[in-house]
């Protein structure tokens, strides 16, 4: 869909390791939700005419990553984490461009 968009690439890596997190059902739940939201963010923004319009949706994937962290903390998923992190960091340079 989204080509050479490697943010892209690697919340949708993170949201296909999400989903294989053994947790409690309604912790797994909230953790392939939000990390789901990540990916459909990035991609409807992408497809926004406009810098502004993209940043917003950006920043909403953003505090999604954020929710995946925490979650991804909780469950000591270190590894795991440790991909939200790279990907946050991708997002908060969409969102805050130099």
């Amino acid at each position: 869909m989204i080509n050479g968009f490697l943010t892209y690439d690697l919340a949708v890596a993170l949201y296909d390791q999400c989903e294989s997190v053994q947790a409690k059902h309604y912790i797994k739940d909230q953790l392939v939700r939000a990390s789901l939201s990540i990916v459909l963010n990035i991609a409807e923004g992408s497809g926004k005419p406009t810098k502004a319009d993209r940043r917003r949706f950006y920043a909403i994937a953003l505090g999604s990553n954020r929710e995946v962290q925490a979650l991804l903390s909780i469950l000591k998923q270190t590894q795991l984490l440790k991909q939200a992190d790279r990907l946050g960091g991708m997002l908060y340079r969409l969102v805050h461009p130099k």
